[in-house]
């Protein structure tokens, strides 16, 4: 079974499984979901929806984080890990957008990028979920599974973007990236399955007997 055809049959169970499918972070507009992929980073999405909760219907807008300052806006992501180096990121950023930008997220991966604390990744999510951009976010969770799928033998999210860009239609990425995320969440879980007891593994690989082991990212 080539890539191709193994696209066909992750496609059609990921349709049947999460015909409507919602990002896992709340937010109110394309800034607040810039900060909530940012504050993601080595932290659950369930714990930055409890922190950006009361956050949120306050603090919305870059210059409302501007007058905050480093130190307040520490305080209200505490609870989040690697909090110190997050809150100079959303400052920084903050101040940026609001000097620079009029308030308003770019609507470019160049400019998204040179934000503090923006990698490739961050600036996919906002460009796919927030501008509507054809994108496909690729994280630690969905390089496992295009590994445990034979879709990649990437070493790292780079070449596995390049490889899942390279089998999927365009016009699906957006949907796509996140079915694979909660999908993996549910069924192809880090400690279980390890390719070939979930449906997708089994249908892709009748005959593998023995657990997948996958590269880190």
């Amino acid at each position: 079974m080539n890539n191709k055809e193994k696209a066909k049959i992750i496609s059609r169970i990921l349709n049947k499984a999460y015909p409507k499918i919602h990002i896992p972070l709340n937010y109110k507009n394309t800034f607040t979901l810039l900060v909530s992929v940012l504050l993601s980073a080595q932290c659950t999405d369930v714990n930055v929806n409890n922190v950006t909760k009361d956050i949120y219907p306050k603090y919305n807008k870059p210059k409302h984080f501007v007058k905050l300052g480093r130190k307040k806006i520490e305080r209200l992501i505490k609870r989040i890990g690697i909090f110190r180096v997050k809150a100079k990121s959303i400052f920084y950023l903050s101040k940026i957008l609001d000097e620079k930008y009029n308030g308003k997220v770019p609507k470019t991966y160049e400019e998204l990028e040179q934000l503090p604390g923006v990698g490739h990744k961050t600036a996919s999510v906002v460009m796919s979920q927030g501008f509507g951009f054809p994108a496909f976010p690729v994280d630690t969770h969905i390089h496992r599974l295009a590994q445990r799928w034979g879709l990649t033998n990437g070493k790292d999210v780079v070449q596995t973007e390049k490889d899942l860009k390279n089998i999927f239609p365009e016009k699906y990425w957006n949907k796509l990236h996140l079915q694979i995320i909660w999908y993996g969440r549910e069924f192809c879980k880090a400690r279980d399955c390890f390719g070939i007891t979930c449906k997708i593994c089994k249908s892709c690989y009748q005959n593998r007997k023995k657990p997948i082991k996958t590269k880190k990212a």
